[in-house]
């Protein structure tokens, strides 16, 4: 089963040129819908391996990134493809809410 992988500063440009849509999880620790978001996502990175990129950022740890994209409430979910944010979640979803909107990127 796979995870989520872990997006940082330094390899996100990297991970961001798949050719796979790209579902980004803006978190940190101390967030308490994060933690209930967390498990959802991980179902996810299992259920679409092979077909997107399931990643995870640590707003904390990696200012940069949640800088870049204008993060300010957490969790909050991107949606990438080519590169581009596409999509865009705010706030604890049911998993259907999150498959939903990633199925339209594949």
């Amino acid at each position: 089963m796979a995870k989520a992988i872990e997006i940082t500063d330094a390899n996100f440009e990297e991970i961001i040129k798949s050719d796979q849509p790209i579902l980004v999880d803006f978190w940190a620790e101390w967030c308490g819908p994060c933690k209930m978001i967390g498990p959802v996502v991980e179902e996810i990175a299992g259920e679409y391996d092979g077909k997107a990129v399931i990643g995870k950022v640590d707003v904390d740890a990696n200012p940069a990134v949640a800088s870049k994209f204008g993060i300010r409430s957490i969790p909050t979910l991107l949606f990438f493809k080519n590169g581009e944010v596409v999509d865009k979640q705010v706030g604890a979803v049911p998993k259907s809410v999150l498959a939903q909107k990633l199925e339209a990127q594949i």
